[in-house]
């Protein structure tokens, strides 16, 4: 990735200004109140006409059950839920899409939990290792653990390796991973972008460093819909995102399986109904955002975070978490993909939170979901996506700048 220095910054900010505009109008909620900056796409992302569009029309058009009727509502509710399937594949440029399957989940957490559940236990043997990052989300840690009790207790024993991280950036170790992983090695979980710290997590050195048969699970829900994701420059198994953060509607995700190293991935018992309006509001949604194009979103956000940490490097009141050196828009260093994540020396993360709402802008302040290698302390968490501006910006650093 390349670093956005602070001519980036401002080109940035001319060159896309009336794209911009354009694609923050499309959102009602947010041209709905004028008056507050939504900081918080990290949780969910906020939704585009053209996907509320897509709903509505579903929804009064041919709302029916997929999969169980033969007339035409059913039978092109179907029809969407498999084009959809499709989509997904060709969203994420998968390089083989008649070879890997795409499963719907209600989000990045069942569908991690699914692999666990189904797919873990029959590929791994007594004596295996499984690697497992315990400073990421929780979502990306406890499935993991929970299958390695599960199969415990049926006389199966798997060892934990922590996932090693550089202590500088936050980023993984992977020279560290490499000396710790061996022929045992079978699993390894990863996430994308780190929902704390923003950063890529440089997730094409794991492969190296874990050699060619381990399987590798790639948590991308701070990136699907952020930044482009390529399958085809992957070299992982599993892929996994929520729909709500990539501008679909809330209980909509998908799990992404290549079916080429273990068994096939297909999750067990009775499915039951699906989230059909979940499904049309994903198919909108990556419409949605290949035509906005995710590398000019991507240009967009990592201009505003890195305007962001510019501005809070020079308040001293203020921590910035993550990667010490990148936090000068003049830095060489990777920027971050939207996300800013810090702390005030001297007010609590909560009371921060509160104080920043009553100047309109809307930040989570918590521990943010971390495991247990993570952060111990609460923080303020910023996280961006188009519909945000440099104004916003500006006017966040003028009131950050009064409290320090």
């Amino acid at each position: 990735m390349s670093a956005v220095t602070a001519p980036d910054c401002a080109a940035t900010a001319d060159e896309l200004r009336a794209w911009h505009k354009d694609l923050r109008a499309q959102f009602p909620i947010i041209t709905g109140h004028p008056d507050l900056a939504y900081l918080d796409s990290a949780a969910t992302a906020q939704k585009p006409r053209a996907v509320l569009d897509a709903v509505q029309t579903y929804l009064t058009t041919s709302n029916a059950n997929a999969g169980r009727g033969t007339y035409t509502w059913a039978n092109r509710t179907t029809s969407l839920v498999e084009q959809t399937r499709d989509r997904v594949k060709q969203f994420l440029h998968d390089p083989a899409p008649g070879q890997s399957a795409v499963h719907f989940t209600s989000g990045a957490t069942e569908g991690l939990r699914t692999i666990a559940r189904d797919w873990l236990p029959r590929f791994l043997a007594d004596g295996d290792e499984i690697v497992v990052p315990v400073a990421d989300h929780q979502a990306n840690i406890s499935p993991w653990l929970e299958a390695r009790q599960h199969l415990a207790r049926e006389g199966v024993h798997v060892s934990v390796l922590p996932m090693p991280y550089q202590r500088s950036s936050g980023d993984y170790d992977h020279i560290a991973l490499a000396e710790i992983a061996g022929p045992r090695t079978r699993w390894v979980a990863v996430t994308h972008v780190h929902h704390v710290y923003g950063g890529d997590m440089n997730v094409h050195r794991i492969r190296r460093a874990v050699g060619p048969d381990a399987v590798i699970c790639l948590d991308v829900a701070q990136s699907v819909g952020h930044l482009p994701v390529d399958l085809a420059a992957l070299d992982v198994d599993f892929l996994v995102f929520s729909g709500h953060k990539a501008m679909a509607l809330p209980g909509s995700g998908a799990v992404w399986a290549r079916q080429a190293r273990g068994p096939a991935f297909t999750p067990g018992g009775w499915t039951g109904t699906p989230n059909t309006v979940g499904i049309v509001s994903l198919a909108a949604a990556l419409d949605w955002l290949e035509t906005a194009g995710t590398e000019r979103i991507e240009q967009w956000t990592v201009a505003l975070a890195a305007r962001l940490t510019d501005g809070l490097r020079r308040l001293d009141a203020y921590e910035v978490l993550g990667c010490r050196t990148s936090l000068a828009a003049d830095s060489p260093v990777q920027r971050r993909r939207g996300i800013v994540t810090f702390r005030h020396r001297g007010i609590d993360s909560g009371d921060l939170g509160f104080i920043l709402f009553s100047h309109g802008f809307m930040v989570r302040s918590d521990s943010h979901c971390q495991g247990s290698a993570g952060e111990k302390s609460g923080s303020v968490r910023v996280s961006l996506h188009v519909y945000n501006s440099f104004e916003e910006i500006e006017r966040l650093l003028s009131v950050l700048t009064t409290l320090g």
